[in-house]
């Protein structure tokens, strides 16, 4: 029999029709007999899906005190497309605000979605919050109120080094799905780089709610709710009583103080003045507060010098040249040059105080210019090298090994390079084959271009109290259920200069605070060894900078001082480094007429400046 066309397109339509029907009831069974997921999505007028933002972490100092813990907030959120007919009037009435303040509002809520949750109103005060319940679930439909976490902090310190959180923005909120508008992120500090082990995990939960938007208890007994996760504690290596006493020591000042342990890279202290009340930057609050702050141009207390100010190091960069030349070969302990209060080779420049003529542990101890511009004319014009510009290279080579002009790598963001100059910098400058040692010898007393972090000038002196090496300054000692990657810290980083030439520079620096430049500031049991340094400024009075680690034996920390527009740093840089390592390593200071000498001190504002012939 043969099949006529009409026959065939009839069996094609009617397999297509039993298909389609075969496979709409089957759709239905799995719906409604297999699964019930799809419950959950019907009558969506009788449900909410309400996110529980989880606690941020806490964090801790070494001794396990607490410097950053939760408080609890209340935002006022809106879905724009389920607000019908709210009585706009009261709500204006409660939060002080006119129509106009709640129709731009709500203008802003409907452009980031008409279906999605955005804040309204932020961080309730107890009272608003009160009478905001009383009319929530009947004269406001698609307005809810929803519990966040907002940080406080017990001691008013440490605000650089911390961070402070603040809210998502669109931008990031469409990067990252854990996100959403209103959420609060780490901006600065500790909070922005362990932000994702601080944040924990949202948790959901699916409610069932009337006609008035009232919730009447967990939809299927919370069989579809996920827990939210509590970020993580973090056990930094910060010491909160070092570091509310180094910001005493520096309330009134501008500068930096940092302090690490040399056996292991950790940060005891890192002060930045001026400084700002963390609490300032919580809730609403900070909206107030933020615009003050930044445009503080005179103080700039925003701005973290210990990761961000590069300074030229001053006198203090000698250490680093005594060693380089001992590697190179062109320096020993014994080695004399002249000093007759200046350089002579270029006319007395750089000039010097007058002194005879030392080795290098006078050198070192008398901080003497001509002596180690000598020092430095001698390593890039070292014979070995067929071209200067060789030397020049191979010198630098050496410096950044230190640490110097380049990333530590901390974890800590915002951190800076400061800046060692290039051959190819000075070629611009003075043009190829036009520049020659004498041209740059102000590099060799740590001027000139040359530009330092006081995070790598401490960490300078973690390699010489180490002799040789250091581990990546870090701030963070433990994560609480987590795990860290302790190997980058515990990692030596060795510079070019072999261990036995340390010695000489130490016994220098011994010499420089029982004797020399820093000897007001010296311990009677406790050796430390520094250097002081005036670090030029071209805007104004120069800075003072003293250097040290102690004890000289088995060192427990080392430190970097800056304190700017001051001159001299065995005058106030040095004082304050000294009261510190008293504190830290004895609990107490003693020495309460220089203690309250440097609390009253107020250099910013150009009182009690004394000025001291000394580098």
């Amino acid at each position: 029999m043969i099949r006529r066309p009409l026959d065939n397109r009839k069996f094609v339509i009617t397999s297509v029709v039993l298909f389609f029907t075969l496979l709409y009831c089957g759709r239905l069974v799995y719906m409604q007999l297999l699964t019930d997921k799809y419950e959950v999505k019907a009558r969506n007028s009788g449900r909410k899906v309400k996110v529980d933002i989880p606690p941020r972490g806490f964090i801790f100092d070494r001794n396990e005190k607490p410097l950053v813990i939760n408080d609890i907030a209340y935002d006022l959120v809106v879905i724009p497309r389920e607000a019908k007919n709210p009585d706009s009037i009261a709500l204006c009435r409660i939060l002080g605000i006119d129509l106009e303040g709640y129709s731009r509002r709500m203008r802003k809520a409907r452009i980031y979605s008409p279906r999605k949750e955005s804040v309204f109103e932020k961080q309730l005060s107890s009272e608003t919050y009160a009478r905001l319940q009383e009319i929530l679930h009947y004269r406001l439909p698609g307005f809810d109120i929803v519990k966040n976490p907002v940080r406080k902090y017990p001691r008013k310190i440490a605000a650089h080094l911390l961070g402070y959180t603040g809210e998502v923005n669109q931008q990031k909120a469409d990067k990252d799905p854990y996100y959403r508008q209103g959420d609060y992120i780490g901006i600065s500090g500790i909070e922005a780089s362990y932000e994702k082990s601080l944040r924990g995990n949202k948790g959901t939960r699916i409610v069932v709610v009337d006609r008035f938007n009232k919730e009447k208890g967990s939809f299927k007994e919370g069989k579809y709710d996920t827990i939210g996760i509590p970020g993580n504690g973090l056990y930094c290596s910060l010491d909160a009583d070092l570091q509310e006493y180094g910001e005493l020591l520096m309330s009134n000042k501008k500068g930096s103080v940092v302090a690490i342990e040399p056996s292991t890279g950790e940060i005891l202290a890192m002060v930045s003045s001026p400084s700002y009340d963390p609490n300032l930057f919580v809730g609403r609050a900070r909206s107030k507060n933020y615009p003050k702050l930044i445009q503080d141009t005179v103080n700039v207390p925003l701005f973290n010098r210990a990761l961000m100010a590069s300074y030229p190091p001053g006198s203090i960069f000698k250490l680093i040249d005594a060693l380089v030349a001992q590697q190179e070969g062109v320096l020993q302990t014994s080695t004399h040059y002249p000093c007759a209060g200046g350089y002579p080779p270029m006319g007395g420049k750089p000039k010097c105080h007058r002194h005879p003529g030392v080795d290098l542990y006078g050198a070192i101890q008398y901080s003497c210019n001509s002596y180690f511009s000598y020092v430095f004319r001698s390593i890039v014009d070292k014979n070995e090298f067929r071209k200067f510009e060789d030397g020049y290279e191979n010198w630098r080579r050496h410096i950044l090994s230190f640490g110097v002009g380049r990333h530590l790598d901390t974890d800590l963001p915002h951190e800076l390079i400061g800046n060692v100059p290039s051959v190819k910098y000075y070629n611009k400058v003075f043009g190829k084959n036009h520049w020659r040692s004498n041209t740059i010898v102000s590099l060799g007393i740590g001027q000139a271009e040359l530009g330092i972090l006081p995070v790598q000038m401490a960490n300078v002196m973690c390699i010489i109290a180490n002799r040789g090496y250091y581990y990546i300054p870090h701030v963070i000692k433990r994560i609480q259920n987590d795990t860290i990657n302790q190997s980058k810290w515990k990692e030596k980083h060795h510079c070019t200069v072999d261990s036995i030439y340390f010695i000489p520079v130490i016994d220098g620096m011994q010499k420089v605070v029982e004797s020399g430049t820093a000897a007001a500031s010296k311990l009677s049991d406790i050796v430390i060894c520094g250097k002081t340094g005036t670090a030029q400024n071209p805007h104004g009075k120069d800075h003072a900078v003293f250097v040290c680690f102690a004890p000289r034996d088995n060192p427990k920390i080392a430190m970097a001082v800056v304190v700017e527009n001051c001159g001299f740093g065995g005058t106030w840089a040095a004082p304050i480094a000294s009261l510190m390592i008293e504190k830290y390593l004895k609990g107490k200071v003693a020495r309460t007429d220089m203690e309250k000498r440097m609390v009253e001190a107020d250099l910013i504002n150009n009182k009690n400046i004394v000025a001291e012939p000394q580098h």
